[in-house]
């Protein structure tokens, strides 16, 4: 048994409209602040922020100022933040050990933004 159905305003398809998730997927686009992640660029040292050549206007932030930086984006409404860390060449190792240290970077970072 074939089914076929009658042109649009005989029938109207109501599939994806049936659920809130479907209907946020079929819904228009928005761009809202809440959809934003800030993506920052943390290195050592204390109150710097060194340019980033290839980026115009970006900088990578001492944690000092990435703390001032992430309480700026919650100021702003950005509910989430993402680091990338800018390490010494000769810190960097074939195993990651960096990585696995709980004092790195990233880690300190994390704890100065949490608190």
């Amino acid at each position: 048994m074939t089914r076929s159905t009658a042109p649009f305003p005989l029938t109207r398809l109501r599939r994806t409209r049936k659920m809130e998730t479907l209907r946020g997927l079929v819904r228009e686009n928005a761009l809202l602040v809440e959809d934003l992640i800030w993506p920052v660029f943390v290195r050592e040292g204390e109150n710097e922020a060194t340019p980033i050549p290839s980026m115009p206007g970006v900088e990578r932030l001492t944690i000092d100022r990435l703390v001032k930086a992430a309480a700026e984006a919650y100021a702003l409404g950005i509910p989430a933040i993402c680091l990338f860390p800018y390490i010494e060449q000769d810190l960097k190792t074939e195993d990651c050990a960096g990585a696995w240290d709980p004092n790195n970077l990233v880690n300190r970072a994390i704890r100065a933004i949490k608190a």
